[in-house]
């Protein structure tokens, strides 16, 4: 091996030593107890799934020393992945419990359906940008996330093939809740969803079907990416 092959071997392994030496369950431990649980969060099965689902292993691997900070992080094509209070919210909300069947929209790195999936049996995810729905999908199979289909395609219809459903989980800004949601979320179910443009406030909106009444909740404000539709919407 030449020195020049040498020095840049350790060059690189001095770049990659903070990411090497992470102590991720420490981390992941840290990070409910600071984060989600200091906030008020008490969802059980949300801070146990929280705690189990290793988050490094959805950002890219120059990112996973920051993989646990309390912020949202890039995956690409503009799109991140939440904060984690923001997918422990989010999911204590909807109150997922064992036997149910979730849909999400927006599956991004695929973080909030591994989360999802180890509380529930079944969860639907639908990505629209093909890259993204391709790498999650490849991404959740090598974890052993067999509980999870992810399908690429325009969440704004959901999957009325498999409706009703329990819960319906959307991570991204829509200017209006989709009515197709609406109608295929079950009597009883619940809906959470920020609204409101990229460009103004937005809302995490909780929505719940009780009675055939719709009823709506404005949660708290937020800022997610705007939700992406196909370019010839048939609405």
């Amino acid at each position: 091996m030449s020195i020049l092959s040498r020095i840049t071997g350790f060059i690189l392994l001095f770049l990659m030593w903070p990411v090497m030496s992470q102590d991720y369950a420490r981390m992941r431990n840290n990070m409910v107890r600071d984060q989600i649980i200091s906030r008020g969060i008490t969802h059980r099965s949300t801070l146990q799934a929280m705690r189990k689902v290793e988050r490094h292993l959805f950002v890219d691997k120059f990112l996973r020393s920051r993989a646990y900070d309390d912020n949202p992080l890039p995956i690409g094509y503009g799109q991140t992945i939440s904060q984690p209070f923001i997918v422990a919210y989010m999911t204590s909300l909807i109150d997922p419990r064992a036997g149910d069947k979730i849909l999400e929209i927006g599956t991004g790195s695929g973080y909030q359906a591994a989360v999802l999936a180890h509380i529930t049996d079944s969860v639907y995810t639908i990505e629209i940008v093909k890259e993204l729905g391709e790498s999650a999908a490849k991404r959740l199979k090598d974890l052993g996330y067999n509980n999870i289909q992810v399908i690429i395609g325009d969440g704004y219809y959901g999957l009325p093939d498999q409706s009703p459903f329990d819960a319906i989980v959307v991570t991204a800004a829509a200017e209006h809740i989709p009515p197709p949601l609406i109608e295929q979320l079950r009597e009883g179910g619940k809906m959470i969803i920020p609204v409101g443009s990229q460009f103004m406030v937005q809302n995490l909106v909780l929505v719940e079907k009780k009675k055939g009444r719709i009823i709506t909740r404005n949660m708290m404000p937020v800022r997610f990416v705007p939700f992406t539709r196909k370019e010839n919407p048939k609405d």
